[in-house]
Formats: structure tokens, sequence, C-alpha cells
């Protein structure tokens, strides 16, 4: 019965991702500008690989016939963790790299590191 919940839970996670994958692309190819891009592009990396690595995990633990499954499992979790932990500060350091080189055009209402730097 658990075998049953961990494997249609590790399922649906895994399609989730694919559909976060999905929508991260479309918004590489539909967004406007730099920034808005970089954004879709991490939710596709956090969202689009992060929960199909605990659905791995969830389907690994669910399946005790499969050898190694718990070194599959916790090898998955692991990497979900560092991807949630790394992919964030990717993207932030990007968009302080295109700020600061100022290489991409863009004009906001509000700059706080310009003003930060002016003073």
């Amino acid at each position: 019965m658990i075998e049953q919940v961990l494997f249609w839970t590790g399922s649906a996670l895994f399609i989730i991702g694919g559909v976060f994958d999905l929508l991260g692309s479309i918004g590489l190819l539909r967004f406007p500008s730099f920034y808005v891009r970089l954004h879709a592009a991490t939710i596709g990396a956090i969202y689009g690989a992060v929960l199909p690595l605990i659905g791995i995990s969830l389907i690994a633990l669910g399946s005790p016939g499969i050898p190694g499954n718990y070194t599959i499992a916790g090898a998955s979790f692991v990497t979900a963790l560092i991807l949630l932990v790394v992919a964030p500060m990717g993207s932030h350091v990007l968009a302080h790299a295109a700020h600061k080189s100022k290489s991409v055009s863009w004009k906001p209402f509000v700059d706080m590191l310009e003003e930060d730097e002016e003073k």
C-alpha cells in the first residue's frame, strides 16, 4: 500500500516538474527582458529539476525490488537539495553581473543598487 502511494506521489512530482520545465522554456522565449527571462530560467531550473529529483527518490523508496534503491533515493534527494541552494544564487550572480556591466538595457523606476553606488 505505501509503495503505491510513494510511486504515484513520485510520478505526480515528476510530471509537475515537467510542466514547470515547459513553462520555464516558454517564458524564456516569450518574456521581454533579460531579468524576466532569467526569472523564467530559474523557475525552470529549480522546480523543473528539484521536483522530479524528489519524485525519483520517492519512486525509488517505494520500489523495494530495485537493487540500490536507498542509494538512488539518497543521491537524488541530496542533488535536489544542492540545486535548491545553488540555482537561486547563480541567477542572482548573473543578474548582479549584468547590472554592474551595464550590458543589459533596462530602465527601472527605482534602482536601489545604482543609488547605493552613487553615495
